[in-house]
């Protein structure tokens, strides 16, 4: 995969996961609630971080969003 790809990949994601959260009205802090995780490191996963901790947490993203 390219940068290029990778960048886009990680706005694309950011997108629906957003778009999930206005469909349900829910903030990102609502959501780090429900997840039980620091709204920072939320929005570190959010926002395409690599870490293990912020691709698991946006497996779980996925799941309660259903994406």
């Amino acid at each position: 995969m390219t940068e290029e790809m990778i960048l886009n990949s990680v706005r694309e994601n950011k997108k629906r996961i957003k778009k999930a959260l206005l469909d349900r009205d829910m903030t990102q802090v609502e959501l780090s609630k429900l997840l039980d995780v620091n709204p920072q490191v939320l929005n570190r996963a959010v926002q395409g971080d690599m870490s293990p901790r912020s691709l698991e947490i946006r497996h779980s993203i996925n799941r309660v969003l259903g994406l």
